[in-house]
């Protein structure tokens, strides 16, 4: 077995993608890590970033697949594949600081029960980013839709961890999937990543169940990784929107009670019709064009469905 697997999920990134494998390659220099391997797994890119893999990178491993399979069926084949005792899931957004890696791996091997291990997350500016998170709850589903103040939005109550926690490893609940580390035996112990989740919570859904086998999930801060926001998700916004909520649905029906599920919908409901009035004015004022204005009616309308789906799901599966 190696010691370490690299995984990297593409879909027409290649630039970032070409910049985050220069980093890993460093990275994994610097931390004297050699017995690893480097897979990314491209989603059906256009942009020609399998071509850029094979070119450049001809020490790193290609999956190519014939159509965009979401993010966790692709991470899933790049694991299936892998023989790192310890797997790295990367998005290829990131730039890997240092020895970002190395102290990951080496995290996981001072703490056995550790089953996960993530960094600290930096924007592009070298600012503060939230790597770190606690399980969903109800405030923080009516915080997406109806902030009260800003303070609010990084708090506890909207499940982050004070900026004060990232001065020293901590235990978290589950990390941003931009970057995190799971080890050998609790992936065999609890499984793969959900395929139903096609992007976004799947790994919350994962350290879910990571969590109830009695692993423990933890930040290393001292390992640094540069994370561009949802550069592959913005091509798409409406329909990755969409999926954003089909796969909270997802999450809460798996996890979460009934009760629970339904006083979630009520929320995303009211929060929606709020943001179809927003849009609206905005289209009124001249904010927006004509076009944008359909694209959101058309992600508004979507989720407005999945909530009767949802609801209709529930219920089936309680008979």
């Amino acid at each position: 077995m190696l010691y370490l697997s690299v995984i990297i999920v593409s879909y027409n990134t290649e630039m970032l993608l070409a910049n985050c494998l220069r980093s890993v390659l460093a990275s994994l220099a610097s931390s004297g890590i050699s017995d690893c391997e480097i897979i990314v797994v491209d989603n059906a890119s256009s942009d020609g970033s399998d071509r850029l893999v094979r070119t450049q990178f001809p020490q790193v491993r290609l999956i190519g697949n014939e159509r965009n399979v979401g993010f966790a069926a692709a991470a899933n084949q790049g694991i299936r594949q892998s023989q790192g005792r310890y797997a790295l899931l990367l998005n290829p957004d990131t730039l890997v600081l240092g020895k970002a890696i190395g102290e990951m791996a080496a995290f996981l091997d001072q703490h056995p029960k550790a089953g996960v291990v993530n960094c600290k997350l930096l924007h592009g500016d070298g600012s503060f980013q939230h790597s770190a998170f606690r399980f969903p709850t109800l405030l923080m589903s009516f915080f997406d839709f109806f902030p009260l103040h800003h303070r609010l939005a990084n708090s506890r109550l909207n499940g982050r961890y004070p900026v004060g926690a990232y001065l020293a490893p901590f235990q978290i609940d589950h990390p941003l999937g931009a970057c995190f580390m799971v080890r050998r035996e609790a992936l065999d112990e609890v499984g793969l990543l959900d395929e139903g989740f096609f992007m976004y919570c799947e790994e919350v859904d994962w350290c879910l169940r990571i969590k109830k086998q009695g692993w423990l999930i933890h930040c290393q801060p001292e390992a640094e990784v540069v994370h561009y926001t949802g550069q592959s998700t913005r091509q798409s916004w409406g329909p990755m929107y969409v999926e954003l909520h089909r796969s909270r649905f997802r999450l809460f029906r798996k996890h979460y009670s009934p009760l629970f599920c339904a006083a979630a919908r009520r929320i995303v409901r009211l929060g929606i019709w709020r943001e179809i009035r927003k849009a609206r004015s905005l289209r009124g004022k001249g904010l927006i064009t004509e076009a944008e204005f359909q694209q959101r009616q058309q992600a508004y309308g979507e989720i407005l469905k999945l909530i009767s789906e949802d609801a209709y799901n529930l219920r089936h599966s309680h008979r």
